[in-house]
């Protein structure tokens, strides 16, 4: 018998030296796990896609036998970013168009489309990014020149912040706009008894009518095109504000073709088509999407005076601003969407719009809910209005605008409103979280130019020297989180992704510098080396 007990004593130390199997080994890093203690790690397993356990370097190594492992030699990992407010399926369809971004005048605007043209040769000319805030004359453009180079080929250029067109003759031609036409929600701007081309908010809709339509084909490669620029910045999963069904379906097959890796958060277009069909199907959820939510736009924006303010533009003293959903109609919404299991996102940047939108909330859902409806900007907030915060809404915030808008924004609302505007650190001390995104393609995709913005509140050209607002700037941590975890508890996804904690996604980035400690000044040029989602390299530098 002695043989045989010695056979199995020596079977039971093989076994118990066994290590155990993961797909994926990550050593020797710097690791912010960002969990609740916001802990550091050196050392994560992964299996099938998810995280099984962190740890130390030696440790992990002892107990796993992983089909690939990665030391990556002390570099910083963090969770994959979550931009909680953007236009990814936007931004794939703006790389079709004339880019228009920091075009200094008017006649750089049209030089640009000129190129555009003689190089593509397109029936419809679309252009988006130019900014008259950024113009020696700071005012709206006009269609002059457009309809003298461009007689018989309509051209509509859109503002940066997605609010404004100019568009030239041919366009209004087509879509039947005179200097009669008039719509709720918007502006069909007429001087001198004239068209200047310039369309606002709802306005933008009569050219919308006219314009070619997008092929699948083109609608495919437009969404390839924004995951690789998303993939390379370290964004893993995107809240796309306002999107058709079709184009939420067509990202669900690319996603079960595995030809779209990226997760997305889909905020449903507020349409009459789009609320029949989901509010009655129901929350829909894979890996990859999440739609139970439901995007409304309150009002316009501050850059084109769009913004729905309690008093007059400061600059404009006949203007209050634009609703773009009636206010009875945004407490009607509020009553319909709380009736399913839908969350509602709204579009408010105006002090009036932001009230409406919390009272309507408010009424919904009670003073005290975890329904995590959210504020999309909540740019300008009356003091006497952020305890609204304190009853479970969530401010979802784009620090890149305060430091865009910075030159400008005080003219619009003088100083007094100025105190309540762009303050995410009031936000946060109210509502206990914040969600930060980019809002892209009105800001640039980089999660690193919002996280500069949020901490030192400078632009990339350092200024101003103290920063803008300062008592306004968050911490790293909370920005950290902001990108990260409380983006994804806004998601109801904080039990999936936003921390490298076991059970999740291996969501993960590799940074060439440590975010939370380099120089502040530094932070917008930290690369990205890898991008993981679900424990695969998706984007190596």
């Amino acid at each position: 018998m002695k043989p045989f007990f010695l056979f199995l004593s020596i079977l039971f130390l093989i076994s118990c030296n066994e290590k155990q199997v993961a797909d994926l080994l990550v050593i020797n890093a710097k690791i912010y796990t960002v969990n609740d203690s916001f802990e550091k790690a050196e050392s994560f397993a992964v299996h099938n896609g998810k995280i099984i356990e962190v740890g130390t370097s030696s440790a992990l190594s002892e107990k796993y036998n992983a089909t690939e492992t990665y030391d990556f030699s002390g570099k910083t990992i963090v969770p994959g970013f979550i931009d909680a407010h953007a236009h990814f399926y936007g931004l794939g369809l703006n790389q079709r168009v004339v880019n228009l971004v920091g075009a200094e005048s008017v006649d750089e605007m049209i030089e640009r489309v000129v190129d555009f043209q003689e190089e593509k040769q397109v029936d419809f000319i679309e252009g988006r990014g130019w900014n008259q805030n950024l113009w020696e004359v700071k005012e709206f453009p006009s269609k002059e020149k457009l309809d003298e180079l461009f007689p018989d080929t309509p051209v509509a250029l859109t503002r940066i912040d997605g609010h404004a067109y100019l568009v030239n003759q041919k366009a209004l031609d087509l879509a039947n706009i005179t200097t009669k036409t008039k719509i709720d929600g918007g502006l069909v701007e007429v001087k001198d008894g004239k068209l200047t081309g310039i369309l606002i908010d709802t306005a933008m809709g009569l050219v919308n009518a006219i314009k070619p339509e997008v092929s699948e084909s083109d609608k495919r490669q437009a969404l390839k095109d924004a995951q690789e620029i998303c993939f390379s910045y370290g964004l893993t999963t995107i809240n796309d504000a306002g999107l058709d069904r079709g184009v939420i379906e067509l990202i669900d097959k690319m996603h079960k073709n595995d030809q779209l890796k990226m997760r997305i958060y889909a905020m449903v277009s507020n349409s009459p088509d789009n609320l029949d069909y989901y509010l009655n199907k129901g929350i829909i959820k894979t890996d990859k999407l999440n739609v139970r939510s439901v995007k409304v736009y309150g009002d316009g924006a501050l850059g084109s005076r769009g913004a729905a303010l309690k008093q007059p533009y400061s600059d404009d003293p006949h203007n209050h601003g634009l609703f773009l959903t009636p206010v009875n109609e945004i407490a009607n919404l509020a009553k319909r969407i709380a009736a399913s299991d839908y969350q509602m996102n709204t579009h408010a940047i105006g002090d009036s719009t932001a009230l409406v939108v919390m009272q309507a909330y408010t009424e919904a859902l009670g003073p005290a809910n975890n329904r995590r409806w959210k504020i999309e900007h909540a740019q300008v907030v009356s003091i006497a209005d952020f305890d609204y915060f304190k009853n479970g809404i969530i401010p979802s915030v784009q620090p890149t605008h305060a430091t865009s808008d910075m030159y400008w924004a005080e003219d619009r609302v003088g100083a007094e409103r100025m105190k309540g505007a762009y303050a995410y650190k009031t936000l946060l001390d109210k509502a206990g979280k914040v969600a930060l995104g980019t809002d892209f393609p009105v800001e640039h995709v980089s999660p690193f130019y919002t996280f500069y913005s949020a901490v030192a509140r400078k632009d990339l050209n350092q200024y101003p020297e103290g920063g803008f607002q300062k008592s306004d700037a968050l911490s790293r941590e909370e920005t950290l989180k902001g990108m990260t975890l409380w983006a994804a508890y806004s998601n109801f996804e904080d039990h999936e992704k936003g921390s490298i904690e076991v059970g999740k996604f291996a969501d993960f980035i590799i940074l060439d510098k440590d975010i939370m400690t380099c120089d502040e000044d530094d932070i917008p040029n930290i690369e990205v080396e890898a991008t993981f989602v679900g424990g695969k390299m998706v984007y190596s530098k």
